[in-house]
């Protein structure tokens, strides 16, 4: 009830301390999206020859050891299990570090750089519209964490993300398949 000393009626201050949340979901989606400092994910992947994407460089450096595949297979599997962590309390993580890479550095058929490509989509979807929707509180603790929280978890993902699209362009850079 507004009195005559309060500055704002009660529907106005309520409005104005929902801002900073709806705020703060909006530039969480925008992060998870990418391509406002770096290149985007459908960038990093897109028109990469086949006969490319299981290609390692031959250098001394053992972090420059990836294949595009190798990245792709990391970022989908480490960002599946972050978004399934924060929804699911009954999930299980992989093994760390060999459940989050993939055994081969080949593509194991023609078909499954498409579908890796596609459930990183969807998973990065679903992430954005956890962190979307209003109903989720995105500063309670998660169930079957030790403390992490749904805000933790989404910067997580846009973090990692960007880290391994950095390294996926810089290869496609060095295996001459990237045009600025």
């Amino acid at each position: 009830m507004a009195t005559r000393h309060s500055k704002k009626p009660p529907a106005a201050a309520a409005r104005n301390q929902a801002a900073p949340d709806v705020a703060l979901r909006q530039h969480l989606v925008a992060l998870l999206s990418g391509g406002q400092a770096h290149a985007t994910f459908e960038d990093a992947v897109a028109g990469l020859p086949p006969e490319l994407r299981g290609k390692k460089l031959e250098l001394d450096d053992e972090a420059a050891g990836h294949t595009p595949w190798q990245l792709l297979e990391h970022m989908r599997i480490a960002q599946w299990d972050i978004l399934e962590f924060s929804r699911n309390p009954r999930h299980i993580s992989p093994q760390w570090p060999e459940g989050y890479w993939p055994a081969s550095s080949k593509p194991p058929d023609p078909r499954s750089w498409a579908k890796s490509v596609q459930n990183f989509k969807s998973d990065l979807e679903a992430m954005k519209d956890l962190v979307a929707d209003p109903a989720i509180d995105l500063y309670a603790p998660i169930a079957n964490g030790d403390g992490q929280t749904i805000l933790r978890e989404a910067l997580l993902v846009a973090d990692h993300n960007a880290y391994h699209l950095g390294q996926l362009v810089l290869l496609r850079k060095l295996l001459g398949a990237w045009k600025e």
